[in-house]
């Protein structure tokens, strides 16, 4: 049999990482980033294990980087523009860039939920919003603000998990 190459990784050799804002204890969603495991330099893929009470991300949008969501095991909410939409195993979403749809994806239930996320690799000329954490902008080198965002109707939610 020959060797494997090593662009075939097995997610379960892939270590999991966590992430966590400036100024922030909440700990982000666990997540192995596949795509950078097996060599991929423009799209990023990360196995997501949305554990109950945690979000993938603070809601936002982006300039120029697509990005997507499919889950695999579970339910989640997807906030999209202060808004809730349920989604279970099986389920797609797509966030095209430019389009100032602010998003994040949040396990209000009581089972993990599993997820195949991904969009394009960091790009230092694309920019972000964050409309629900003004903060951010003090946190980012000032030319990743997305300070003009497409002006978008938001619904009330606040894009956090519910209090446990």
């Amino acid at each position: 049999m020959p060797k494997r190459p090593p662009f075939i990784v097995a997610a379960a050799d892939v270590p999991e990482q966590r992430h966590r804002y400036p100024d922030s204890a909440e700990e982000m969603a666990p997540y192995r980033p596949l795509g950078r495991a097996a060599g991929l330099l423009e799209l990023g893929v990360r196995l997501v294990r949305l554990l109950p009470g945690t979000r993938t991300s603070y809601p936002h949008a982006e300039s120029a980087e697509e990005e997507f969501a499919y889950v695999i095991e579970g339910e989640v909410s997807a906030w999209i523009d202060g808004e809730i939409h349920p989604m279970k195993a099986g389920d797609f979403v797509a966030f095209p860039a430019g389009t100032g749809i602010a998003h994040t994806l949040i396990n209000d239930g009581d089972r993990e939920a599993v997820l195949l996320a991904g969009g394009h690799a960091y790009d230092p000329k694309g920019k972000v919003f964050y409309p629900k954490d003004p903060q951010r902008r003090a946190d980012m080198v000032w030319s990743r603000s997305w300070d003009d965002a497409p002006a978008r109707p938001r619904g009330p939610h606040d894009g956090k998990p519910r209090p446990r």
